[in-house]
């Protein structure tokens, strides 16, 4: 059995002398070598807390998209969304204006198996006494939204069928509508003004708290027959649709038996997209990961730029380290050392201040994380992709900013170095 060979003996001296001299060199110089790993940590910390707000949207979108659609549920309109106001104004022009009746036609034709329900909305002024509640949302549905969209009451019920057939003057209010008329007491039975008409209340939502920065707790449910007796029916209804329990549909089935039933309605041809819009949860957070997409990639490079910097610095100061070891590195180079060992030294130090300063700031950027979640409340979540991204960057940041003046070290006349006091 042979023992290792003169070369991996060597090798193995030559990384422990050179790692032993690089952790020397960082002891003796312990604060200018943490003021030289500012940049470094900062860098590293600005990534993980950009990157875990990023995430943070991306889980906030989710639960707002939750919030607005549920989680089976898809919408029907003539403008469901736009990227732009050119398309917008496209879609206005192109598609049918979504009426009653469509509503009621495809209840007809495909109710059995899904369950729908009309959608419109009027900011307005609500009033119960000498109170008045200004921001508030009147919202004509009908009485299968709490099927469709998983709608909770905390107290009283929602509207029926008949009340809303009988064009009832019947109200579900949020949480912020009943905080400020009945702060104190129960709100059911009670009035409350909608454009001058009197509702009587008979269910309290649960509170939804924002969504997309929006408040949802400010809202009236009522029927949707009230809502065309206060507003008319010039305002194009949307139409929410969930498939129906036992039917075994998927979300996207019960899509396309609604666009199939309104294209026929519509009279759509089968070579020309559909003359309506629709859109899913999983539309809307596709749409919101291009979006976090795009800014991760454009403000992710930007945060690293600091880290660039932290390079630049830590080269200023190898660079002056070299210099100061002139001297040292005569000595080494007359007693036998290489040029390779000594690009080794400096290097494994630039690597190693660069790697301590990236662990500083990633425990950093996880402690301002913590942080800032508490302090705001808000969702920030650290996840390994950008760790690893900071970590590596400020890897490949030690390595390329200690290259230069290891190999200037390396290149020092041992003569000359010897003079050097």
């Amino acid at each position: 059995m042979t023992g290792p060979s003169s070369w991996t003996v060597r090798s193995g001296y030559t990384l422990r002398t050179a790692f032993g001299l690089a952790v020397d060199s960082i002891r003796a110089h312990k604060l200018r070598t943490f003021l030289t790993l500012l940049g470094v940590i900062i860098g590293v910390a600005s990534v993980i807390l950009v990157g875990a707000a990023i995430e943070g949207l991306g889980l906030y979108a989710e639960e707002s998209t939750a919030k607005i659609f549920g989680s089976e549920t898809f919408l029907i309109a003539q403008v469901a969304s736009a990227s732009s106001s050119r398309e917008y104004f496209d879609k206005v022009r192109r598609n049918k204006f979504i009426k009653y009746g469509d509503f009621e036609y495809l209840k007809a034709a495909t109710g059995d198996r899904v369950t729908y329900s009309p959608h419109r909305s009027r900011s307005e002024e609500f009033k119960h006494g000498s109170d008045t509640f200004e921001d508030g949302l009147a919202v004509g549905v009908s009485a299968a939204l709490p099927q469709v969209r998983d709608v909770t009451l905390v107290e009283g019920r929602f509207f029926t069928e008949e009340e809303d057939r009988n064009r009832q003057f019947v109200a579900v209010i949020g949480d912020d509508v009943r905080t400020a008329f009945f702060p104190a007491s129960s709100p059911l039975g009670r009035s409350i003004k909608i454009a001058g008409t009197e509702f009587r209340v008979i269910g309290v939502l649960e509170r939804l708290g924002s969504s997309f920065g929006r408040g949802q707790d400010n809202v009236v449910y009522i029927p949707s027959a009230a809502f065309t007796r206060l507003y008319g029916t010039r305002q194009s209804f949307l139409i929410y649709g969930r498939a129906k329990p036992g039917s075994s549909l998927s979300l996207d089935e019960a899509l396309d038996i609604a666009r199939i039933a309104l294209r026929t309605r519509f009279r759509a041809r089968i070579s020309q997209p559909d003359n309506f819009d629709t859109i899913t949860p999983e539309g809307v957070r596709a749409w919101v990961d291009s979006v976090l997409g795009l800014i991760s990639g454009v403000v992710v490079p930007v945060t690293c730029i600091s880290l660039l910097v932290g390079g630049i610095v830590i080269m200023n100061i190898m660079l002056v380290s070299v210099t100061e070891r002139t001297h040292e590195i005569g000595i080494r180079k007359s007693l036998g050392a290489r040029q390779a060992d000594l690009k080794l030294q400096f290097l494994i130090e630039a690597v190693l201040m660069s790697a301590a300063g990236g662990i500083i700031g990633i425990l950093a950027g996880v402690a301002a994380t913590e942080f800032l979640s508490r302090l705001f409340g808000i969702s920030l979540k650290i996840t390994i992709h950008y760790v690893a991204i900071a970590f590596l960057v400020s890897s490949a940041v030690g390595i390329a900013s200690g290259w230069y003046p290891a190999s200037r070290a390396a290149r020092l006349d041992p003569v000359v170095a010897l003079r050097t006091e």
